[in-house]
């Protein structure tokens, strides 16, 4: 029983956005270079995909399959997929991780001087609203806070 109104279709969301972002991703491998400047990935990673390094499409896959586990996690928590393994435990974590992105860009973005100022601002707001939707379901589903 839901304590918050629409809650496992606000995690559904969550679900979806979080498949979207692994799409953009996905994308970003795809397209090459011109995408991951429009991106805002830095010149670096357009350089090195440019000349055919291997290290962004690496990166670039890993950070698509981290986002599509979560996104099925979303689902699943939200009854849309089968029960998944630890969910509620999982959710929580990957929640955690969304809002933990979301405000710690100013430490991050020393390590990562070629991203772009709206690479940073999209991203931490993305994560921001990502990380919102999966607390709002979690809080809204399972009372855990």
């Amino acid at each position: 029983m839901s304590t918050l109104p629409f809650a496992s279709e606000v995690l559904a969301l969550g679900g979806i956005v979080t498949f979207a972002a692994a799409l953009a991703h996905l994308a970003c491998v795809l397209i090459g270079a011109p995408a991951y400047r429009l991106m805002g990935a830095g010149e670096e990673m357009a350089q090195a995909a440019l000349a055919g390094n291997s290290r962004p499409t690496i990166v670039t896959l890993v950070i698509t399959l981290v986002l599509t586990v979560w996104g099925a996690f979303a689902l699943s928590g939200a009854g849309l997929l089968p029960a998944l393994p630890f969910t509620r435990l999982i959710l929580v974590a990957i929640c955690g991780v969304f809002l933990l992105r979301a405000f710690a860009f100013p430490l991050l973005r020393p390590a990562f001087p070629e991203n772009s100022t709206t690479f940073w601002f999209v991203s931490s707001g993305l994560c921001l609203l990502i990380g919102g939707l999966y607390l709002y379901g979690i809080i809204g589903l399972w009372a855990l806070l």
